[in-house]
């Protein structure tokens, strides 16, 4: 049996993306971001695809997720970053393991290279500078002094500076354009100091968009996360011309006449003005339909709208066919994707529910099969 809710995965679109945006940085490398399972989708085809179009960095959030990763590509000439925090009883699996490792402050830095003493390793770091994120790391007042510190403990090799952006989605917004003076003055004042690691970054795919001084020298590499599955934040620029990688997919599970003044759903949110045919499609909130579809949105049938009427349940939804004669039971039905020359992406899903496509991606549910299409033929 087809499972009934899947979400097809295009890896030729996203080599495509890669490609695209590796270009518009060059000659800065790009440092793949497949945190959360490469936001739900599946991190081991997309390293294995990327890998194969010539990715050699990846970066991750958390300890099992590098460790999930290194795994898929043992023996192969890339590193795996986390690019968030790790935690005194993570430290020594991660060097044991040769993850590149955040270095969020002092006392951090002297248990990674103890470990990395420990166990004959020498510890590749990258300092992580809070110039404005106010989350995590090191004070911008302190980098210096910081890093040419950590430089003379016995273990460590500083391989990076990084420093990440609060409101990169927004051009026009002036904090980001004094943000990234400031992280440029920290690299000066630790370069100054004596320490010089070849690795600088601040740009992730919003800073990319909307600041194209992140893409170019002091900087060496950016980073790329949500642009690899072709969206954007709605509030920012869109200098990467990308496609999308994802299409939801469901199928019809019946169809019925119902009649003018019968109401849909849970809470009768919809009532129909007239004679109407009403298909009940099988997906519904746990495989990733936001709720704020309910009564606004559409999907796709035999390639035209038709519009979300009812509340959208757990496993189930109701859309109105009545422009559609033909549908039946057991036809597919596109929740995002392309049909007949018509379009949904994450990101007319995230402007109706006021969020971003992140959070439309990652809340694709757990059963919904994961399909991968046009795989690359090497890894």
């Amino acid at each position: 049996m087809k499972r009934r809710v899947r979400v097809e995965i295009d890896l030729s679109a996203l080599v495509r993306n890669y490609g695209r945006i590796c270009g518009h940085v060059a000659p800065l490398d790009v440092l793949c971001v497949l945190k959360a399972n490469a936001y739900a989708l599946g991190v081991g085809e997309y390293a294995r695809a990327l890998f194969a179009a010539g990715c050699r960095n990846f970066g991750v959030a958390e300890p099992y997720e590098a460790i999930e990763l290194c795994g898929i590509l043992e023996g192969r000439d890339a590193s795996v970053q986390i690019l968030s925090s790790v935690l005194p009883d993570e430290i020594g699996p991660m060097v044991a393991l040769g993850v590149r490792l955040p270095v969020t402050d002092l006392e951090e830095a002297r248990l990674l290279g103890a470990a990395a003493v420990r166990a004959g390793k020498c510890a590749k770091v990258h300092l992580k500078i809070d110039s404005g994120m106010g989350r995590l790391g090191i004070l911008a007042k302190d980098a210096a002094a910081t890093a040419l510190a950590v430089s003379k403990i016995p273990g460590i090799e500083i391989e990076g500076v990084f420093s990440h952006c609060p409101v990169a989605y927004d051009p026009h917004d002036p904090f980001t354009k004094k943000q990234i003076a400031l992280f440029k003055n920290v690299v000066a004042a630790i370069r100054a100091a004596g320490v010089n690691p070849p690795k600088i970054h601040m740009a992730a795919s919003d800073a990319i968009n909307n600041f194209p001084e992140t893409a170019k020298p002091p900087f060496t590499m950016v980073r790329s996360g949500i642009n690899l599955h072709g969206s954007f934040d709605p509030n920012g620029l869109r200098a990467l011309e990308l496609e999308p990688v994802l299409a939801l997919k469901t199928r019809i599970a019946q169809v019925r006449s119902l009649p003018a003044g019968t109401t849909l759903g849970y809470g009768r949110t919809w009532c129909l003005a007239e004679d109407s045919r009403i298909a009940t499609i099988c997906a519904g909130y746990a495989d990733g339909l936001p709720l704020a579809l309910t009564n606004r949105g559409t999907v796709l049938i035999h390639g035209k709208r038709c519009k979300i009427v009812g509340r959208i349940s757990m496993d189930y939804a109701t859309v109105d066919v009545s422009d559609v004669p033909d549908a039946a039971a057991g036809d597919e039905v596109t929740c995002l994707g392309s049909e007949g020359g018509e379009s949904i992406s994450p990101d007319d899903w995230a402007a109706v529910k006021g969020t971003h496509a992140y959070d439309i991606i990652c809340s694709l549910g757990s059963r919904v099969e994961r399909v991968f299409v046009n795989k690359p033929r090497s890894f």
